[in-house]
């Protein structure tokens, strides 16, 4: 039967579990330096007009040996270059530090509405608030109005005030967010159809903060209105620190196939204007198959990981390991059920019982997804409305999985068991 210990941020782990690796829990790849980033490099801030000798070779996007190969944000450095898309109702606090703790070297916070900001809306300060564990970690604002967005950016940096609790690596402007509610009013991937505003947004974001700026975009409106170099180029320009391109227009929304040629041309163009701006591909990548063809098909320097994050954490050491050339073991069932219950104490610590039930279904169907009796269980997580509740159905699922493993596991004990006597013999 398992044993279950909760300690203080929430997390959950098993009492005497060997695959516990108390490094991975604490973020083994955070850098201290890197955490600091309270100034934006100038030196990719004022490059606009810099001669060819700024990219030299060092600069070549189109190499694609993809191992070890670092992309710097400000100064931050991510030795994989593996971030963490932001998603509104998805990429929370929780969330953030789960990933965090399984490899995802950038967060993202969920997109924060200037204009709450500017109203002092209460529960918008609460989606900026970032915790330690979760570091590095942008901000993520969105917006059409240069003023409004300025003031944003400044309120968020300032460190006597900002709700984020803590600096933030960066100030991310959303100009890709497809969604109708936000597009109707002219905010997210709107912008792509104004160019001169889009850049008029960049420029009052940059003047209103030390923090590095970054821009995540699409490769258009549209198949007619496809103007992802353009924004990039003004972005580039203007001297933001990253961009991330996401590989859809808005009108394909998340439907077809991520759109590698658009993407490579964004590289391309950024690297004429700065090699030293990263740019980040974003899209469908759920595997490190996947990532290894966003970089080696378009050039990029790192990549943004979203909806592969699903239930899925593990997929940036995943990623990691391809790129270092070593073996990924993935999670057993008891590691999956053993994370998911984490995730859920970490939710139940921050939003209390009801939303921290109601927002952990999802997430609680999505680790569970694929499993053996899985279908039944998740019928089970929809219908829990307490936190027992909940855990009475998910620890006899755990110690089920515990004794299925136990049972694969002793045969093969059994077996190096014997071959130990006979060497001894």
């Amino acid at each position: 039967m398992t044993e279950l210990n909760i300690s203080c941020t929430g997390e959950v782990f098993c009492t005497g579990c060997s695959s516990r690796d108390c490094a991975s829990r604490d973020c083994v790849s955070r850098d201290c330096a890197s955490r600091d980033c309270a100034s934006r490099d100038c030196a990719s801030r004022d490059c606009a007009s810099r001669d060819c000798a700024s990219r030299d070779d060092t600069c070549d996007r189109t190499n694609t040996n993809i191992k070890s190969k670092a992309v710097t944000i400000g100064n931050t450095v991510l030795p994989h270059g593996l971030l963490l898309a932001p998603m509104a109702g998805v990429t929370d606090a929780a969330f953030r530090a789960v990933c965090r703790a399984f490899g995802a070297e950038y967060t993202v916070t969920e997109m924060i509405s200037a204009k709450a900001l500017w109203y002092h809306d209460k529960k918008t300060t609460v989606l900026a608030r970032i915790a330690e564990e979760e570091m590095p970690c942008a901000v993520q604002i969105f917006g059409s109005e240069p003023s409004v967005m300025a003031y944003a950016a400044k309120v968020l940096s300032d460190p006597d005030s900002t709700p984020c609790t803590r600096t933030p690596a960066a100030i991310d402007i959303n100009m890709g967010c497809p969604m109708p509610k936000i597009v109707n009013n002219g905010d997210g991937s709107a912008l792509m159809r104004n160019p001169v505003l889009a850049g008029q947004i960049i420029e009052a974001v940059l003047g209103a903060t030390e923090l590095p700026v970054t821009v995540k975009i699409r490769t258009g409106w549209s198949e007619q209105e496809k103007n992802g170099v353009e924004i990039a180029k003004i972005a580039a320009e203007l001297g933001v620190s990253a961009i991330t391109i996401h590989g859809r227009t808005r009108t394909q929304m998340y439907a077809p196939p991520v759109d590698f040629d658009s993407i490579a041309s964004v590289c391309a163009a950024v690297k004429t204007v700065n090699c030293r701006i990263p740019v980040i591909g974003n899209g469908s990548i759920d595997s490190a198959a996947a990532a290894r063809d966003m970089r080696q098909k378009t050039g990029c320097d790192g990549v943004m990981i979203a909806r592969g994050a699903y239930g899925n954490p593990w997929i940036f050491r995943e990623i990691a390991a391809d790129m270092d050339g070593i073996p990924f073991c993935p999670p057993t069932p008891v590691e999956r059920l053993g994370t998911a219950l984490s995730h859920l104490e970490r939710l139940l610590v921050q939003k209390g019982d009801y939303t921290g039930i109601q927002e952990g279904r999802k997430h609680l169907a999505w680790y569970t997804k694929g499993l053996p009796g899985s279908a039944s269980l998740r019928a089970q997580i929809m219908q829990a409305q307490t936190p027992d509740e909940m855990r009475a159905v998910l620890i006899p699922f755990l110690n089920a999985c515990e004794q299925t493993q136990a049972a694969k596991e002793q045969p093969l004990t059994q077996a190096f068991s014997e071959q130990d006597g006979d060497t001894q013999a």
